[in-house]
């Protein structure tokens, strides 16, 4: 594991000032595009994904703009691997305060029929599996060092309802929103708020890959969309770094849409 910090505030002023951040899926997309967001917002950001020329570049724009930033090369199907990065976290900068847990993996459409096991276990373990170990290794450090914190995890609009073509994907983002409003119950009392966001379409290599297979997926998704258009990832972001910060102190438990206007 590997550091790369500077001890300079970016925004006095921003809404996560002074707060210890932790980012998965940190290298590329939404994940990218917030841990850029959280130290613009003041926030210490730990990145977290498994390419590290990726974290690197993105901790050495951070800091180049004046950021807090440090990187920390993770397995997010791999659990100690995940455990590990909570706790170096922790050891680096005293406590944690906020975790985004952004990092999931996409699937080619499919029918249910055709999804292989070998598929099913590795959409699971990253994007269900990978959030609940998390969230067992961020909530325990939060209450040991900060006392207090927030999490956000990312879901998607397709946990709402059925996916044709996307039927394992969807169900574990369906899980994720169960696993998020019970973790707000349960340490709500504890001073830790859960919750997530449902991001409608938006543009990272993750529907770039959907678009090699429905070319016109956008242009489909956009004309359901009330705003007739898919999301910047920039946009995701700032609705987690919302949820993060002091400003949202009484919300906890909600499955945030940003998706447009989609569900509506």
């Amino acid at each position: 594991m590997q550091s790369i910090t500077q001890h300079k505030n970016y925004n006095s002023q921003g809404m996560l000032i002074n707060k210890v951040a932790l980012v998965t899926g940190a290298s590329r997309g939404i994940g990218a595009a917030a841990a850029k967001l959280f130290a613009e917002e003041g926030a210490a950001v730990t990145l977290v994904a498994r390419t590290e020329a990726a974290l690197r570049s993105g901790v050495e724009e951070i800091i180049a703009k004046g950021g807090k930033a440090d990187f920390i090369v993770a397995d997010l199907a791999d659990s100690s691997s995940i455990e590990r990065a909570v706790q170096t976290t922790v050891e680096r900068h005293g406590r944690l305060d906020i975790a985004f847990n952004n990092a999931g993996i996409g699937a080619p459409l499919s029918p249910l029929t055709e999804v292989t096991e070998e598929d099913f276990d590795l959409l699971q373990a990253v994007n269900y599996k990978g959030i609940w170990v998390a969230m067992k290794a961020e909530i325990k450090a939060m209450i040991d060092t900060a006392g207090t914190g927030a999490i956000v995890n990312n879901s998607s609009v397709g946990s709402f309802r059925g996916n044709p073509g996307l039927s394992v994907y969807g169900a574990a983002k369906r899980a994720v929103n169960s696993l998020t409003e019970t973790a707000a119950i349960e340490y709500g009392p504890s001073g830790i708020r859960v919750n997530a966001i449902a991001p409608g379409t938006t543009m990272t290599e993750m529907i770039e890959g959907l678009v090699a297979q429905v070319p016109d997926i956008i242009e489909k998704s956009s004309s359901v969309t009330p705003l007739r258009r898919p999301a910047d990832p920039h946009e995701i972001a700032q609705a987690a770094a919302w949820l993060l910060s002091d400003r949202a102190s009484y919300v906890t438990g909600v499955v945030l849409p940003v998706d447009g206007g989609a569900r509506a």
